[in-house]
């Protein structure tokens, strides 16, 4: 990295729910992954088939960040980066978490996941950790 070059870090929650999950649910399940980190959180992700769903769309207003739908094709070609593995997700969805590939696809490429799946009754949460580099004027 050059000396005209920052990095900034912001997190990118990943986040799979059934459909009759309450937003409540799923705030309360984001704000138990973030607990404990210090980097900002930039977006939520989530499959495009959900992106609609009130709950979700509730929890991202909520917190005044932007909500990406990822679509699936986008999803599965992260799913070697997904450390959580589920026979039922992965039967229908094609990745082993939801959560975490949506997570790690919005990141990008140079992405960490810093915290694998989490779930509550009807959601799961993942975080990735996404670097960027920012060119400074001199």
């Amino acid at each position: 990295m050059g000396v005209d070059e920052a990095v900034t870090d912001r997190l990118v929650a990943g986040l799979g729910f059934r459909r009759a999950t309450s937003a409540d649910e799923i705030l309360a399940l984001l704000h138990r992954a973030l607990a404990n980190q210090s980097a900002p959180l930039g977006c939520l992700a989530t499959p495009a088939d959900r992106a609609d769903a009130p709950a979700i769309r509730a929890v991202a207003g909520a917190l005044g960040v932007p909500l990406v739908a990822v679509a699936a094709d986008a999803m599965i070609a992260v799913d070697a980066r997904v450390l959580t593995r589920s026979a039922r997700i992965a039967a229908t969805r094609g990745v082993g978490s939801v959560a975490e590939a949506a997570a790690l696809a919005v990141a990008g490429a140079a992405a960490t996941l810093i915290l694998p799946r989490i779930a509550s009754a009807g959601a799961t949460c993942a975080l990735a950790l996404a670097r960027e580099s920012v060119t400074q004027a001199p």
